[in-house]
């Protein structure tokens, strides 16, 4: 089974093959914001792929759309819902500049 080390918790998760990656890490306690519910419709889900790029599907004209969207953007940037995991991944999750865990102002 491939494996997917989530930086920078520093964390490896053993998941099936054809799994998205936001899905693997939800099922794993590993925190990904996923405004949307994985619909490819929001950038929150927005990762750095660090290694195994390669290995991931051609990036959709949506995905593409909503990665304009996200802070941080990289070359190596995905949206998690839109990645199946076909092999070993090494991924970070950007810090966000804006949080809405914390309701005061």
């Amino acid at each position: 089974m491939p494996k997917i080390r989530f930086l920078p918790q520093d964390v490896e998760i053993e998941v099936e093959e054809g799994k998205t990656l936001l899905d693997a890490a939800l099922d794993n306690n590993i925190r990904i914001d996923h405004n949307c519910g994985g619909n490819c419709a929001c950038s929150s889900c927005h990762v750095v792929i660090e290694e195994g790029f390669e290995s991931l599907g051609e990036v959709s004209e949506d995905e593409e759309d909503m990665l304009d969207e996200a802070e941080n953007l990289t070359d190596k940037s995905r949206l998690a819902c839109q990645c199946k995991i076909k092999q070993d991944l090494v991924v970070r999750i950007p810090p966000k500049e804006a949080t809405f865990d914390d309701d005061t102002f």
